[in-house]
């Protein structure tokens, strides 16, 4: 309850009404009370003093010689509507109007008694146990020369008083609850007419927190709240630009981090994931959803990633590492670096895919080897018979003129190598135009079969066309697809055993014509398909039956220029089948 400010203001409110007029009820009634009680003090005063001078002057001898004064007592008590004690000197009691005297003890000691004997006037309130009730008392000594000869004692109930009393309480009671009831129906208002514009300003402020925009607080106070109205209103009016802010910062930072192709993980000090974008799920097969708040070790699985966490955590330095998962062929560079005063104990570590580059730079040094391995060949004949003419066999006329016969043969060997490096550059600059016609895909297997149909009788291959006349034109440069197919073919024939098949046939895929040129021959090994279609890569069967590597990395830019695809499927000793795919007209 207490944590409203309605009731903050209520309750202390109320509350201090209540206490100050309880208080102030009280201290009248107390005040009253005394002024009562000083009243009826001064009236039994002087009702013991008119008694005194009346027994000095007519009861003196009485007094002295201890005859009683009961009648004496009652008279006066009836003329002062009071009880009226007359004590000798010595405290016996000679009248009482109340109260036989016989049996009745010595009053000397009495307090009030005591108190006239020494200042004159004696008073006490005290409780009766002759009457049973608390009475007041006043007793005046009775002097004759000097000489206290008895005492006359005046009382009277405070019944009536305490009643009186009793009756003031009760209205100061009544008047407090009043009172304090006016004055907690005021702090109501009070409160309510502080609070409802704060409340009002809550409530608006709560609903602008469950919606996306924003809306201007209206006031039109002139006082503090609206004055907090309008800070209000710039305070959401700037926050709200700073969020937009933050937001397009946050978006841009997605955005990099989304199409970033390195893994980007952060990690906190317990090795916690914080950070997980899209390359790193790539990269290690997982979602971002379950690898933030999970460790380094469970989502990475490879303890090198760990151990270079652990270096930059403990350095302080950027530590870098490179691993090569052999289950997938691919080689992974780590970077760590401490984020410093941005992020302080967190860790960012970037993931690098190089299997691209390694691939490319095995490519190129395979490359200068292959086309070395090829060059060197016919460049030791030249040589060789270069230096055989040179040491006589220019003078041997039938020598001579069969050296120069070797020596064009390589000559074309090598002019034959270097136009088919010219043509492939050329293809792979996008430097050759296609000239695009329509053609159906049974003529051009039937072009490639006719073409080649003598070399495979030669190599006793049966060659077999299997191609539906029904299939849909493509869209195609016949003569370098015929290309494409003849360089397949021809390979097929050369590495197909004789009394071996070779099947050519197309067939429709959806939207693409798939061309199919399979053999029975060697196959591939396992290990070499995935470079098959590289420049001068050859497997070490095809080392040792001539080429130059070429033809296959020809025909496969120009399928791909066609907006196709080429593979090939292979089990060594098994025969191997190429594919290649043409989209139909």
């Amino acid at each position: 309850m207490f944590s409203s400010m309605r009731w903050r203001i209520i309750f202390p409110y109320t509350l201090l009404i209540l206490l100050s007029v309880a208080g102030m009820g009280f201290f009248l009634s107390n005040d009253i009370y005394q002024a009562q009680l000083q009243s009826l003090q001064d009236r039994l005063t002087d009702d013991a003093l008119l008694l005194s001078d009346s027994l000095l002057n007519d009861k003196k001898d009485e007094l002295t010689s201890g005859q009683p004064l009961t009648a004496d007592a009652r008279y006066w008590a009836g003329l002062l509507d009071a009880r009226v004690t007359i004590i000798a000197g010595d405290g016996t009691v000679l009248g009482e109007s109340h109260q036989d005297i016989e049996g009745m003890d010595n009053r000397l000691n009495r307090p009030e008694v005591q108190s006239a004997l020494e200042y004159g006037i004696g008073t006490n309130i005290r409780y009766s146990q002759t009457v049973k009730y608390d009475m007041l008392y006043v007793a005046i000594p009775i002097l004759q020369n000097q000489e206290v000869i008895g005492y006359t004692r005046v009382s009277l109930p405070l019944k009536e008083i305490e009643a009186n009393q009793a009756q003031v309480r009760n209205k100061i009671i009544i008047a407090t609850i009043v009172a304090a009831s006016l004055g907690g129906a005021l702090s109501i208002v009070i409160a309510l007419r502080i609070t409802h514009p704060l409340r009002t300003l809550t409530q608006e402020a709560q609903h602008m927190t469950q919606e996306e925009t924003t809306r201007h607080l209206s006031s039109t106070r002139r006082d503090e709240v609206g004055q907090l109205t309008q800070a209000f209103n710039a305070l959401v009016k700037k926050l709200q630009s700073q969020i937009h802010a933050l937001q397009s910062e946050q978006g841009k930072l997605a955005s990099v981090l989304e199409k970033m192709t390195d893994g980007v993980v952060i990690a906190d000090r317990d090795g916690d994931l914080i950070l997980f974008n899209a390359a790193a799920e790539r990269m290690f097969n997982t979602r971002a959803e379950m690898a933030v708040g999970n460790s380094l070790a469970k989502i990475l699985r490879q303890h090198q990633w760990i151990e270079l966490w652990e270096q930059c955590k403990q350095t302080g330095q950027e530590q870098s590492s490179t691993l090569e998962i052999s289950r997938q062929g691919s080689f992974i560079q780590g970077i760590a670096l401490p984020l410093g005063d941005a992020l302080p104990e967190h860790i960012l570590m970037l993931f690098q895919d190089l299997t691209r580059i390694r691939r490319l730079e095995t490519v190129r040094r395979d490359f200068i080897s292959n086309i070395s391995h090829e060059l060197r060949t016919p460049l030791a004949s030249l040589k060789a018979l270069t230096e055989t003419l040179q040491s006589g066999a220019l003078d041997d006329p039938p020598a001579a003129g069969r050296f120069l016969g070797l020596m064009e043969t390589e000559v074309d060997a090598l002019s034959h190598m270097v136009s088919e490096l010219l043509e492939l550059t050329r293809i792979e600059s996008g430097q050759v135009p296609l000239e695009l016609k329509t053609i159906f895909p049974r003529d051009l297997l039937t072009l490639a079969n006719d073409r080649l149909k003598m070399q495979a009788e030669r190599a006793q291959v049966k060659l077999i066309l299997e191609c539906s006349d029904d299939l849909p034109a493509i869209q195609a440069d016949p003569p370098r697809l015929g290309q494409v197919m003849v360089n397949l073919l021809h390979n097929a024939i050369k590495f197909t055993p004789a009394n071996g098949e070779v099947t050519l046939s197309a067939h429709q895929q959806g939207e693409m014509i798939e061309f199919i040129v399979q053999d029975s021959g060697v196959g591939i090994p396992a290990d070499d398909l995935p470079r098959i279609f590289e420049r001068f890569y050859k497997t070490d069967r095809a080392r040792s039956s001539g080429g130059t590597g070429l033809g296959l990395a020809i025909a496969r830019h120009l399928v791909e220029a066609h907006g196709g695809k080429i593979w090939v499927e292979s089990i060594e000793e098994r025969g191997s089948t190429f594919h290649f795919t043409i989209p139909r007209k």
